[in-house]
């Protein structure tokens, strides 16, 4: 074998497998975690939080919840399709002692033909992978968020947030955190003053309502 064609004959198959790495969603962000951890492995028996850029952009969510040991796991702007695509890179290999959940806003927007029912869905298919691998921990979601930029998906965030809720219930160890109703106004539409420009994403302010809403149901070290 010629040393051009050994060339050809390893590269080629290195290059598909680049290809099919690349048009993966989110594939960069994943393959960074990953690299990040193995320079720095992350604590053992932390908490979770995993979802899509409400948690991604939330940089400084460590000094929001000072008393706890946090790995935050939020990644572009995910539907609960990635999340699940990603689990055994980005939640498995923690062993946390508690998983905190912020997706499905993205399902709803991402096309119209996405139900409510569709959301609780995928949920309950995340939710029973983790309970799988780790039947002992604790794991929350925390509600979807009403913004300016989605009002008119505020029913159906609604109507999943209380699909989830009530299944939530039946279950042990979970909780359902409701930072929908915190983020309103007194005529049931979105504050004004807790989003960035994009009225989409949260500042300072709103996420001072996540971290005061969420904290209370964070376990203990």
């Amino acid at each position: 074998m010629s040393t051009m064609f050994k060339k050809i004959f390893f590269t080629f198959p290195f290059l598909l497998l680049v290809s099919f790495l690349s048009a993966q969603p989110f594939a960069a962000e994943i393959a960074a975690f990953k690299k990040q951890d193995s320079i720095q492995p992350p604590p053992k028996n932390a908490i979770l939080f995993v979802g899509s850029s409400s948690f991604r952009k939330w940089i400084d969510i460590q000094n929001y919840f000072p008393g706890y040991t946090i790995i935050n796991r939020g990644f572009g702007g995910s539907i609960l399709t990635d999340v699940i695509r990603y689990e055994k890179d980005i939640i498995f290999p923690y062993k946390p002692k508690q998983v905190v959940i912020y997706c499905g806003e993205n399902d709803l927007a991402v096309s119209d033909t996405v139900t409510a029912q569709l959301v609780f869905e995928r949920f309950k298919i995340l939710f029973g992978d983790i309970r799988k691998n780790f039947p002992k921990i604790s794991i929350a979601f925390i509600s979807l968020k009403p913004s300016i930029s989605r009002q008119k998906l505020m029913r159906k965030m609604e109507e999943a947030n209380r699909l989830i809720k009530n299944f939530l219930i039946k279950q042990k160890k979970t909780a359902f955190i409701d930072v929908y109703h915190k983020m309103l106004k007194a005529d049931g539409t979105p504050m004004n003053d807790i989003f960035i420009e994009d009225n989409l994403h949260m500042n300072g302010k709103g996420y001072a309502i996540w971290q005061k809403t969420i904290e209370p149901y964070l376990i203990k070290d």
